[in-house]
């Protein structure tokens, strides 16, 4: 059974339809990368399946249970992070707060410290900079911090929209390794991005969204040797 399973969803703003009944699936361990091109309901989907948006049509289902109507703060209790578009921090509120923000759903303090220590592990700059105000972060701190305040919440599930937006090369690079990391120490992944080759690079299958339709799916590799794709989306 698959971890997560999205079926015949169908989405609309008004009058206007962003989805049109798509499905797929995420099993456990997997990266799993959803590409496309801007507008074509990539954010949405997310935003649907994390309980933000509610599809007029079709079921989310996490762990064989139907999780299409449970609000967004309740997903999370279940074990699904999302790290927003724009990354979204408390600007107002020190790094620390921040994480500590990421885990309301957890009761234990002594726990929550120990992943708060485990997240400074992986972020070394968040540590540095834990007592400072997260508005004054650098973009790609900002992008590490929502990160990391996903993960305080020990997600069985993250769900990353567009993680590399905005940022320079080298930081690029450096998420993208962390992605891995976080995939490699057991929490399932699936990801919206913009960047079509990074995202190929390390998800196991990926789907191909366009204008709210998925048009192609498979093996990532495999979808980064096709042609269409490397056409439409790797600038080859």
């Amino acid at each position: 059974m698959a971890m997560l399973e999205v079926k015949n969803i169908e989405v609309y703003y008004g009058m206007i339809q962003a989805i049109k009944g798509i499905s797929f699936e995420v099993n456990e361990g997997e990266v799993i990368a959803l590409i496309g091109a801007n507008g074509a309901g990539k954010t949405t989907t997310l935003h649907t399946i994390t309980g933000l948006l509610s599809p007029k049509r079709g079921l989310v289902m996490f762990e064989g249970n139907d999780i299409t109507k449970v609000p967004a703060h309740k997903i999370v209790s279940l074990g699904m992070a999302h790290v927003p578009e724009g990354r979204r921090v408390f600007a107002e509120l020190t790094v620390y707060e921040n994480l500590k923000m990421g885990a309301y759903t957890r009761k234990d303090r002594g726990e929550m410290e120990q992943t708060i220590a485990m997240v400074y592990d992986r972020f070394p700059r968040l540590k540095e900079r834990k007592n400072q105000l997260a508005g004054t972060l650098s973009g790609g701190e900002q992008q590490m911090l929502a990160m990391g305040r996903a993960l305080m919440s020990k997600p069985k599930i993250i769900v990353m929209d567009e993680p590399s937006m905005g940022l320079s090369p080298i930081l690029v690079n450096q998420i993208f390794e962390i992605i891995e990391e976080v995939s490699k120490s057991g929490t399932t992944v699936l990801l919206v991005e913009q960047n079509a080759k990074k995202a190929l690079s390390i998800a196991d299958r990926a789907y191909v969204l366009e204008t709210g339709n998925i048009v192609l799916s498979g093996d990532a590799k495999t979808l980064m040797d096709d042609d269409s794709i490397k056409k439409a989306y790797l600038g080859e």
